[in-house]
């Protein structure tokens, strides 16, 4: 898991996306509430519906480094808030998402703890429901499971399966020195084009021949 975060911590969450096919990416809509909105580990998974007890033990099951991914099911009921940010802080969690409600923005503004949620609102659920903490889930329209690879950055949230991450992730870093590449060539006054196969592209691609874009600087 270490050579998982040092490579994701070189690269973003476009580039992921770019070189990973079948990437899952969760909704836009789950928004980052916190400072901070970068985090990298294994997911540690819980569905709870306008109950957080599951949230709770979720909480005291993870470990530093873990992503803590609730399935609240898209409701607006707030299913965490600053007590646990702080106690996700006290034992190193990487970081909170859920698809329900988050409250106590007071603080969760500026806390440098990663948490994403669907929904702000200042109205809690129950606690009378125990949940499972590790099976499979569906959080912002994608399917988690415990261990899978959770990244976020500012652009959003996506989901690796623990086997390829560490391809995926790789293959990013290269894609970025190519880009590193190109934005120099930009820099230097290159037109986008000539740092593209653009002719050759377009012309296989109406001469109805398949084609792919690429850099070629």
């Amino acid at each position: 898991m270490d050579e998982i975060r040092q490579l994701a911590a070189r690269v973003e969450t476009t580039a992921i996306c770019d070189v990973t096919p079948e990437i899952r990416v969760m909704s836009p809509a789950l928004a980052c509430r916190s400072a901070n909105p970068v985090l990298c580990g294994p997911a540690v998974t819980v569905r709870c519906r306008h109950d957080f007890l599951g949230v709770i033990q979720a909480i005291e099951v993870a470990g530093p480094g873990d992503v803590l991914v609730v399935d609240g099911g898209g409701h607006e009921t707030a299913l965490a808030g600053e007590l646990f940010a702080r106690a996700a802080l006290a034992k190193g969690i990487a970081g909170i998402i859920v698809d329900g409600g988050y409250r106590d923005l007071r603080f969760i503004e500026g806390c440098q703890l990663p948490v994403y949620s669907r929904h702000v609102t200042p109205q809690a659920g129950t606690t009378t429901r125990p949940a499972q903490v590790g099976q499979t889930i569906s959080c912002g329209g994608v399917r988690v499971g415990a261990g899978d690879i959770v990244i976020a950055d500012r652009d959003g949230i996506v989901v690796l399966d623990p086997a390829t991450a560490r391809a995926s992730l790789a293959a990013a870093a290269e894609l970025m020195a190519t880009e590193a590449r190109v934005a120099a060539r930009l820099d230097e006054g290159a037109k986008l084009g000539e740092c593209l196969n653009l002719g050759e592209h377009v012309a296989s691609l109406t001469r109805g021949e398949p084609s792919r874009l690429r850099f070629t600087a």
